[in-house]
């Protein structure tokens, strides 16, 4: 599996819904999805992971070399100079705190690269009958021998977890995967999600995919 699989797709298209639940879900508007940070590790099949939020300081050379491995390119259309994939994780930085890009750190070893969203406050939510708090999720796995072994499935599963253990007020976390990526609809599956759709983006043709609480 290669990837859940795009990117963000630029300004959100609604505002943040003031205060939300103490536990979980933080009252903070420049954090619309909580603190990432403080969701510690979870226990998968393949290890105990931890998701971090990405600097381009520390975590840019890795990135890359992931953005021009063919497999990934061939969804995440990163490939490139390194400053390309820089700007792709400081736009989201510098943004409103709608999307987060993390490490996922597999017993303390950094394998893939997430992207945790606001689908309801991202343009994906104009594409289908959005819920306010939905949460979405992207994926990479940067790894070639973590692929193809169910270790993607387990991965977003957990992560499917955190999101609604520690989001109190998010009933769904959906996915939007390239039709064509066969390997990562079926991770999904495998993973909880039911397909419940197509929908027409901008830059893909992609499988709705639903994850409820």
């Amino acid at each position: 599996m290669s990837d859940a699989d795009t990117r963000p797709r630029g300004a959100a298209t609604a505002e943040p819904e003031g205060d939300q639940d103490a536990e979980g879900d933080c009252a903070d508007p420049a954090h619309p999805l909580g603190r990432i940070a403080d969701w510690g590790p979870i226990d998968t099949p393949a290890g105990a992971l931890r998701l971090v939020p990405a600097l381009p300081a520390r975590d840019l050379e890795l990135l890359a070399t992931w953005m021009n491995d063919p497999v990934v390119d061939a969804f995440w259309s990163l490939a490139g100079p390194p400053e390309r994939t820089a700007a792709h994780v400081r736009a989201q930085l510098v943004g409103d705190g709608r999307s987060v890009p993390c490490l996922g750190e597999l017993d303390g070893r950094p394998m893939s690269y997430w992207e945790i969203y606001r689908a309801d406050l991202d343009p994906l939510a104009h594409h289908y009958p959005s819920r306010p708090h939905d949460t979405g999720l992207h994926l990479l796995i940067g790894d070639p021998e973590d692929r193809g072994r169910g270790v993607g499935a387990a991965l977003l599963r957990a992560v499917a977890d955190l999101v609604l253990r520690h989001r109190p007020r998010c009933g769904r976390v959906v996915a939007e995967p390239d039709v064509r990526n066969a390997a990562s609809i079926a991770a999904f599956r495998a993973a909880g999600f039911r397909r419940v759709g197509e929908v027409l983006l901008p830059e893909k043709r992609a499988a709705l995919m639903l994850r409820e609480r």
